[in-house]
């Protein structure tokens, strides 16, 4: 599909929800869906509106939590999206999802111990859930815990061998624990799967390989 024809689509999808939500104001899951797709359009500011009219019509509407606490955070609005992730837990605190955000904000404020704490949470309540092994890889790996680290990406790959984001955090956790060559054939995967790896870290890694 071209980009004007998603364009076309979405704009579709957004006339639509527009008149649902017009004909039954009380409709919450058509204010949630179109808030999702004005995010998606970049009307971040109609998004936060019609995330703010789900939650008003049903303040247990866990995932309007979630999505508006995201549109925050990309803000950088860090306190009202721990916020809204923490009233998301209040309500469902087996919640994996908000678990990761937190963790997110956690490790966005230069805490990563209380960042792994959080991934950790989540990987318990859903231990095939991509993100918090991706994220758990980063913080071990600034953590210096570089055995997790490479059991955290080996998972993340486990789950999405053809995750370029994974492949490259096998590749930094690989590095870190000594194993040059098993890094380099994942930093080439990553590489293949279209992932933007950092020039930095091939030229280091080769020149351990030149060593």
């Amino acid at each position: 599909m071209s980009e004007e024809q998603t364009q076309m689509s979405i704009d579709t999808v957004i006339g639509e929800l527009e008149k649902v939500c017009n004909d039954n104001p009380d409709n919450i899951i058509a204010h949630h869906k179109l808030g999702l797709i004005y995010r998606q359009a970049g009307r971040i500011d109609d998004a936060v509106r019609e995330l703010e009219k789900a939650i008003e019509l049903d303040d247990h509407s866990v995932e309007s939590y979630i999505n508006l606490g995201a549109i925050y955070f990309d803000k950088g609005d860090i306190a009202k999206a721990l916020q809204l992730n923490e009233k998301a837990l209040k309500i469902t605190p087996k919640m994996a999802e908000a678990h990761v955000n937190i963790g997110l904000i956690r490790q966005h404020e230069g805490k990563p111990v209380e960042a792994l704490e959080c991934y950790e949470k989540a990987i318990q309540i859903d231990p095939h859930l991509l993100t918090p092994w991706i994220n758990m890889t980063s913080v071990c790996t600034m953590l210096e815990q570089d055995e997790k680290a490479v059991e955290a990406a080996r998972q993340a790959v486990t789950l999405e061998p053809d995750n370029g984001m994974a492949r490259n955090n096998l590749a930094v956790a690989l590095y870190f624990s000594g194993a040059y060559e098993e890094a380099k054939r994942n930093m080439e995967k990553a590489k293949e799967l279209g992932y933007a790896v950092d020039p930095r870290f091939v030229q280091g890694l080769e020149e351990k390989l030149a060593a």
